[in-house]
């Protein structure tokens, strides 16, 4: 499993722990991280993740809520609403990242962690978040890195 993928699964642990125990983003990384040992690798781009996340949370949790059909963020499973809200955030924050790729780790969170309808659930949100950020001109070219660009 690459680095970034355990990163991910970190994020979700740690956004996860904040919805019980409302604290510091900070602090409960910590905490969580020292439970759980990830590798120093994997700590970096995690933290990043969970502290854009929680900075900018009412900002994608607005995304969310438009983008879900019949859906309430509030109703949505705890793990949904996070692999969503990392989605969202590497969207359109992590200009790096190519949003198939980013897409894609967050179905496969969805499949490992939520329920057998999650990773559906999770792509279709996260599919009208992309459409909608392109249609608005939100997203820049990205390579691919195999010589192709995407939007």
């Amino acid at each position: 499993m690459g680095t970034r993928r355990k990163a991910r699964e970190l994020a979700v642990q740690v956004l996860f722990h904040l919805e019980f125990n409302p604290g510091e983003p900070e602090e409960a990384f910590q905490l969580i991280g020292e439970c759980f040992g990830p590798s120093k690798y994997v700590r970096p781009f995690s933290r990043q993740l969970v502290l854009g996340v929680c900075e900018k949370q009412q900002e994608l949790d607005k995304l969310i809520r438009e983008s879900s059909r019949n859906w309430r963020l509030e109703r949505m499973s705890h793990v949904d609403r996070n692999v969503l809200r990392i989605g969202a955030y590497e969207l359109l924050y992590m200009k790096d990242i190519p949003p198939k790729v980013t897409i894609n780790e967050a179905v496969e969170m969805g499949k490992k962690y939520g329920t057998e309808e999650s990773g559906a659930f999770i792509n279709g949100i996260l599919d009208n978040i992309y459409n909608r950020l392109k249609q608005d001109g939100c997203l820049e070219e990205k390579r691919t890195g195999k010589g192709d660009i995407e939007t």
